[in-house]
């Protein structure tokens, strides 16, 4: 009778039950957000009860550790596939492209939720991540090994970013295409030279107000940013926010009356101030070259010192209430168009797909490259991603 029971059993739990649970999970948090999605949610769309979920996974926290472990380790497996069968940049340059349609949830999950696990999980994630970027920057400095160990990373690296970019949109041309063009942006990150001299980009310091209501709004501003963007909104309370700016938590209400309220505020402040020096800069150009030139330097050069700014508009803004949440989308929604055609005019043989995958893959590279602690020391950083920009938006080839 047990045996019987037990082939029951087996007979009502599919096989791959839990990488389909996986599977389904990683698309629910990666088009709501971790915070949006309830277990009983995701055992809804794999068609079984909340309790048989929690037989595969113990818990929410669990379901997320795994999803961001199941994108790497496909990640691994490719590039492990390429390093043992001593593979061209090509052959790598497939694997990844294969890697970032299959796993196209990945992106989000890495810099966005996966923020919210324990570090100890976050840091054993990241040491596998970091093994496979070392072993296909040996790949390619077996070919290119005139390059500085610190260039042929920051090459991986960026051509990580750049399959990472699918996550941040919806559109995509047939597969078989797809994949040829970010074979094509892989290649052509595999093929530059981060030859470029230190800046002289002078810092520019936060202008803060007298002591009073109006500088100390700024203030918690400025602290707010930084600190959702390090820890994600959820794991931000009023108390740390108050203690940021030398105050006492409950303080922090006579400034905003919610946190939400605060984190919309700094959002807002952020694009303000993003798009006031973009477009300074494509309004001092004389035409579509000259101004896409312009405001890949302004873009480049905000990045680099606001890097906190952008890591919160990435990461938070599906924390926003659903009027502020519509409006940040507008704004990167006509932010891009506005890249989109001046990349049209300056290469009008793109098309119209093909723009936004080359102009959305260049702000991959440019929002990494300025967070990611592996080489945000060198003094030659900004001239780097301007290069590689130039790489992935076509301008170079």
């Amino acid at each position: 009778m047990a045996e019987q029971a037990a082939a029951r059993g087996a007979a009502r739990r599919p096989r791959g039950r839990r990488g389909q649970i996986l599977a389904v999970a990683a698309e629910q948090f990666h088009r709501s957000g971790y915070h949006q999605v309830a277990m009983a949610e995701v055992a809804a769309a794999v068609g079984i009860t909340a309790p048989a979920l929690y037989r595969h996974y113990r818990g929410k926290p669990e379901l997320l550790r795994q999803a961001v472990r199941s994108g790497l380790d496909q990640l691994s497996v490719a590039v492990a596939g390429v390093a043992e069968s001593a593979g061209q940049p090509e052959e790598l340059a497939r694997a990844l492209a294969g890697v970032a349609l299959d796993q196209r949830a990945l992106g989000t999950l890495w810099q966005r939720d996966a923020r919210l696990l324990p570090p100890a999980q976050r840091a054993a994630l990241r040491r596998t991540l970091r093994a496979d970027v070392r072993t296909a920057a040996g790949l390619l400095l077996a070919t290119r090994p005139e390059l500085p160990c610190a260039d042929v990373e920051l090459l991986v690296w960026s051509t990580l970013s750049v399959c990472s970019s699918l996550s941040y949109h919806t559109f995509a041309p047939p597969r078989r295409r797809f994949e040829r063009l970010l074979c094509d942006l892989v290649l052509a990150l595999f093929s530059a030279s981060c030859d470029g001299r230190p800046t002289a980009v002078a810092e520019r310091p936060m202008v803060r107000g007298e002591v009073g209501s109006v500088g100390r709004r700024e203030e918690l501003l400025t602290a707010a940013v930084r600190l959702f963007h390090e820890r994600g909104f959820d794991n931000v309370t009023i108390d740390s926010l108050g203690a940021a700016v030398g105050i006492a938590g409950p303080s922090v209400y006579r400034h905003f009356p919610t946190k939400a309220e605060l984190l919309a505020a700094a959002l807002v402040r952020c694009r303000e101030r993003l798009w006031h020096e973009v477009s300074a800069a494509l309004a001092a150009a004389s035409g579509p070259a000259e101004a896409l030139e312009r405001g890949l330097d302004a873009y480049v050069d905000y990045a680099r010192r606001n890097h906190h700014y952008l890591g919160a508009m990435v990461s938070e803004t599906d924390r926003l209430p659903a009027p502020e949440r519509k409006a940040a989308l507008d704004f990167r929604r006509d932010f891009l168009r506005v890249w989109v055609g001046l990349l049209q005019q300056v290469r009008p043989g793109y098309d119209n797909a093909e723009a936004r995958i080359r102009v959305h893959a260049m702000f991959a590279v440019v929002n990494d490259g300025v967070r990611n602690p592996a080489h945000t020391a060198r003094p030659d950083l900004g001239v780097c991603l301007t290069l590689l920009a130039r790489r992935v938006l076509g301008l170079d080839c």
